[in-house]
């Protein structure tokens, strides 16, 4: 199957899924290619090739699962149930095996991932859509030196005031290319 196949599959389980849970809003179901597919793919223009990923509070697999089906290896992170059981039915029927699922909080993941994989402390990076404010996520990964590559809205300056009280870190916007916001590529942890 190749990629454009996993992305229509993608979008059928995404649609059936939906009838029964929120995974993402309804109003956006009509347009996910925009909306959601291409606004997760816009990462792959500024990721490293090199890297495995790891994207907290994966939801309905944004960016993570399109990540994994353009080739990385990524670990989702997701700690609510119904959401997991998605995921992995996504990893399955999409043939994913460079896709990992983390059924837990985000704030139990790092230490033991820390502990199997201290030899890829810099091969690795963190990505999120919609997840936590910045602050919040630098929270839960302190003490870690990684680079986090961000899909945000249009209050990332706020975000980015609020987050320069409590951690120093180096960071670039670069536009989002589907909508208002930006990626926000932060080092964080030096």
């Amino acid at each position: 199957m190749n990629s454009k196949e996993k992305f229509a599959l993608y979008a059928e389980i995404l649609r059936d899924w939906s009838r029964r849970m929120n995974l993402v809003a309804p109003s956006t179901l009509n347009d996910l290619e925009n909306r959601h597919f291409a606004d997760s793919a816009q990462l792959a223009d500024v990721l490293p090739h090199d890297v495995d990923i790891i994207d907290l509070g994966s939801g309905a697999g944004f960016p993570g699962v399109v990540l994994a089906i353009l080739g990385w290896n990524v670990t989702c992170i997701e700690s609510i149930g119904k959401k997991v059981s998605f995921l992995n039915e996504l990893k399955e029927k999409l043939e994913l095996s460079n896709l990992t699922i983390y059924h837990g909080r985000v704030e139990n993941f790092f230490p033991a991932f820390l502990n199997k994989n201290i030899k890829k402390a810099g091969k690795f990076v963190i990505t999120a859509r919609a997840f936590a404010p910045l602050v919040k996520i630098l929270d839960y990964v302190r003490g870690i030196n990684c680079r986090l590559f961000l899909l945000k809205g249009r209050e990332i300056e706020r975000e980015i005031a609020d987050a320069k009280k409590k951690y120093r870190f180096d960071y670039e916007l670069v536009p989002s290319k589907t909508g208002d916001g930006f990626i926000i590529i932060a080092r964080f942890g030096r």
